[in-house]
This record gives C-alpha cells, structure tokens and sequence, in this order.
C-alpha cells in the first residue's frame, strides 16, 4: 500500500454524516496521475475571466509587463497554500467539507463549506452566461445577424442552452469531468497560441502590438479641473501608422451640439454633470461614454496602492479553489502528482492566458477599424471573435470558447459546492443533486449582473474565503500534523463533534474575526487598506489567532 494514502479501516456507513459522494476515495480509484490534474488546471485557468481580467487590468492604468507581473506573482502564491491544503486530499482520499470537520466541528463546518460553495455558485452562473453569449455569438454569425446590445431574448435562451450543457456533465459524475479536462487543454493551448499568431501576423510584430497598450489606459471622454475652470479632453485611438481614428464628436448630453470636427485641444464648458459624448469616423459610430472627472493632485503612491488591489484581486480569483482542492486531489495518485500537476498546471497556464487577453485586445484596436475609442475595445474574447467577419471563423473559434468556459466551469464551479450540499445532509442529497442546486442558484444569482461587478466580487470573496484557509492550514498542519481520525470525521458523537456541539469555538472565533478585519475596510474607510488586501488580512489572522486559541485549549 502506498504509504502516502490511509483507508478507511471502519464501517461508519450507517451514520448520517456518510454517503458515498462524501466516502474515501478507494486506493485502486486513484487514478489522475500529474498530467491529468495538470490538465484540469489548463482546463481551469484557460477561461473567458483570466483573459478578462487580464485585458482589465490594462484598461485601469497599468501596462503589459506589469499586469503580467502582478499575475505571475499572485498565482505563484496561490499555488503554495494550494498545494498544503491538497495534502489532505491525497492522503485520506476525502473531499473538503469532511476535512473541514476536524476544524470547524461537524456542524461548525457548514459555515465555511457553504459560503464557499454560495460563491462558486456565483461564479457558475457567471461562467454559463459567458458560454451562452458564445453560443449567442455562433447564432448571430449563422443567420448574419448583428445581435442585440443589452440583455435580450435570445442571451437568455442562449443561456439556458449552455446551462443543460454543464447539467449533462454534473450528472454523467467526476469521471465525465477528467474526460472532459484532458480532452479540452490540448485544444485551448493551441486556440491561445492562434489568436497570439493572428494578432503579431496582423500587426506586423510582437512590439507594435504591445504599445498598443498605452492607448488602452486612456478613457475617450475626461474632465479636469483647473481652479474653477473645467476642461473637457478627447482621447482617440491610433492605428498603426499613428493616424487618428476618430474625425468628429457630438457632446450628446447638451441637446444643442451637432458633430464637430474632432480636436485634441482641452474644450472649456461649464457643466460637468452627466457629460456624455459620442465619436464617429466616415459610417463608424462609438458607443456613448460618459466623461469622467480626473483630479490632477492625486496622490502619488495610488500606482503602488492598484498593483496591491490587483494582486489581491488575482489571488482572490483561486480563493475557492484554494479551499476546495482537496475535492479534486483527493482521485491523485501520489502527493508528488498533486504537488506538479498544480505548479505545472497553474502558474504558467495564467500567464499564458493572460498574456492572449492583453496581446489581443492590444492587437484588436488596431487590426480592427470599427473600434475608434479604448471603451469600445473588445475586452473578453468571445466579443472579439464576433467582430470578425467570415461565419466560419467564428462558429469555430466560439466552439473552442464554449469548450473553455465549460471546463473550467465543471472542475472550479461545480464539485466544490456540489459536495459542500451534499455534506448538509449526506443521505438526502447527492453529488448529482446538490450540483443541480448548484445550477438553479447559479440562475437566481443573476450573474448578467454579478459579471459587471467581478474586480470587487473578487476582493470581497478573497475577504470571505482567506480565514477560511488559513483555519484549515493552521489546523491540518501545526494542530494535528497532518493527522486525522478517519473515521472519527464520519461520527456525529465523535472527537470532531467538540463535546457533541458540533463547533469548535477556536475555529469560530477566527472566523468571524478573520472575516471582519478583513471586509472592515469596506464599511471604514479609515481601515480601506485592510479590505484592499482582504485574502492576505484574513488569512494572516485568522491562520495565527486559531493555532494560538487551538495550543491555549490545550
């Protein structure tokens, strides 16, 4: 027997907190060797959101070396606390809400193990509504249609379309999912390195694409302030030959302004309230933007403060999966083959993919003419591939984006929550239908919503789920050495039932102070530093004040 892996020596079956779902995995059913966890991790990192928040982070200010940089930084940290909390997993071949038993108590553990699986129900719905717009895109492009702006019909049918398509899997069980993630990475590898290929083959070189990113930081439409006097500044688009993409303006919100030529010149005006404005060129019209008030005496150091939200922001994207990988460590092998399926996994496929999103939207505002303003720039890639204007191209491509969508949301989405659910009541609900549950709050959540607002869902997430974390490390590692009862986790009258409460007060405890010293700063804008590094806020607590309270019980 490999010595890595301990079995369930005792029949516990008959008690209420067993079900097969929540079981040991079997030694023999260790089958996902490094390649396979690697690719699960391709599969996962290859999505529509690391490309987004990518491209993002260009539109806020930062360049392109920075942001890969900050995402380089924050998946190496992530993988680290990953790979400890995977430990568990492999060794005793148990999902993360029966190891969360042996922290938090029997009953203590539905706390931790339904935020996170609320959450990742967030992200569910946030993924399917990006396959669906996919899946909307290759309608538009069969019929030649140009698609609706805003929310239609035909989004949601879309929606609901790719939703029965994750349902599909989530009942064919984990089995389907390993299919699905060793066949897919392959085919997202290559899709990546293609779109990379189009967009240097197009703009005549890797340097000329990566400038492009100087223009992305730059709104079409700001207002400063000089004394008592307001400008209004106009910042066009460039191709690259450096010409102009723009020829005229229309302020919109004043009723008396017709198109006027364009100018790069500061305009006076005297009301800055809901100043909106619109740029055309020949038949090409931007969308409208509202123009934003710059305040010329900002602080300095606000470059360090954005790479500091950033970096939370991009650990904060993995902060569920950082508490839930021992559902997916837990078919391993050996811990050498959870250890580098992670590292070869993770970190390197996030900087690849990122790099896709920041290289192609850079390329996009030049190689295509019908994007005058960085506003308007394609930032996520299923909008990107719609603007091209051969059906095929884009049925292709968009199946490939509905492939990645689909992985990623099966492995990181569904199986944490699914068995978070399950674990409620183990003889009532099954893997099978508490990943049903998983897709119906995905819907009620509305994540057409939630996908406007995903920077500070991130941080406020990473808020919620660091303490949980650091318990389970500080808890796994320095309390019990990497030692549990097995058995003892399945007993509601066992050593994890805390005197037959079902809570360990330790654990409570730093929860909750874990979590407000980290979303304090959301409320007090005095502790604002507090929130802006919520994982690392909670975590650093909530890991020290439970070993302290855990050796003083003692």
């Amino acid at each position: 027997m490999n010595k890595d892996i301990v079995e369930l020596q005792e029949d516990v079956s008959a008690s209420s907190l067993y079900s097969e779902d929540l079981a040991p995995v079997p030694s023999n059913q260790r089958t996902w060797s490094k390649w396979h966890l690697a690719a699960i991790w391709v599969g996962m990192a290859v999505c529509i959101p690391t490309y987004l928040l990518a491209s993002y982070m260009i539109k806020t200010g930062l360049n392109w070396y920075e942001a890969l940089i900050i995402i380089g930084l924050a998946n190496l940290i992530i993988t680290i606390p990953m790979v400890l909390n995977g430990h568990a997993g492999v060794k005793y071949g148990i999902p993360f809400p029966v190891i969360g038993r042996a922290a938090f108590g029997t009953k203590g553990v539905h706390l931790a193990s339904v935020t996170r699986g609320i959450i990742a129900c967030g992200w569910f719905g946030v993924q399917t509504w990006i396959g669906g717009l996919a899946i909307y895109a290759i309608f538009n492009a069969v019929t030649g249609s140009s698609g609706e702006l805003g929310l239609s019909i035909g989004k949601f049918v879309s929606f609901g379309i790719f939703w029965f398509i994750n349902m599909y899997f989530i009942w064919k069980g984990t089995e389907s999912i390993k299919w699905l993630e060793t066949y897919s990475a392959p085919i997202l590898v290559i899709m990546g390195i293609a779109l990379i290929y189009w967009s240097y083959a197009k703009a005549d070189g890797f340097l000329v694409v990566l400038n492009q990113s100087k223009q992305l930081e730059k709104t079409a439409a700001t207002i400063i302030e000089k004394g008592d006097v307001y400008y209004l500044n106009f910042s066009s688009l460039k191709d690259k030959e450096g010409n102009l993409k723009i020829s005229e303006y229309n302020i919109v919100s004043d009723e008396n302004t017709t198109w006027e030529a364009f100018t790069e010149s500061p305009i006076l005006i005297e009301n800055t309230k809901n100043v909106q404005v619109q740029f055309r060129n020949n038949d090409v019209v931007s969308s409208i933007v509202s123009a934003n008030i710059i305040n010329v005496e900002a602080n300095s150091g606000s470059k360090l403060w954005s790479y500091l939200l950033w970096l939370t922001a991009m650990v904060g994207f993995w902060a569920t999966m950082s508490i839930s990988i021992a559902d997916i460590t837990r078919y391993a092998a050996t811990q050498k083959d959870q250890i580098a399926g992670q590292f070869i996994g993770l970190p390197a496929t996030m900087m690849l993919y990122s790099f896709v999103g920041i290289f192609v939207t850079c390329a996009a505002i030049i190689n295509f003419k019908d994007i005058l303003i960085a506003d308007d720039a394609p930032w996520d890639p299923v909008s990107f591939i719609a603007k091209f204007k051969n059906p095929v191209v884009v049925v292709v491509a968009q199946i490939f984006m509905i492939i990645a969508t689909l992985s990623t949301n099966i492995a990181a989405n569904v199986i944490a929550p699914s068995n978070a659910f399950s674990n409620l009541w183990p003889k009532k609900i099954s893997f099978k239908m508490g990943g049903t549950i998983t897709g119906v709050i995905g819907i009620l959540i509305m994540p057409w919503w939630l996908l406007n607002e995903i920077s500070g869902f991130l941080i406020f997430v990473s808020g919620l789920l660091g303490p949980v974390l650091g318990i389970l490390i500080a808890d796994y590692y320095l309390v019990r050495k990497k030692k549990l009862e097995l058995a003892e986790l399945y007993k509601e009258e066992g050593i994890y039932s805390y005197n037959k409460t079902g809570f360990n007060t330790a654990a409570m405890i730093a929860l909750c102070i874990g979590v407000f010293a980290a979303l304090i700063g959301y409320w007090v804008p005095a502790l604002s530093f507090l929130y802006s590094l919520s994982w690392f806020t909670g975590f650093i607590i909530s890991f020290v004040l439970y070993y302290l309270l855990m050796k003083k019980s003692n």
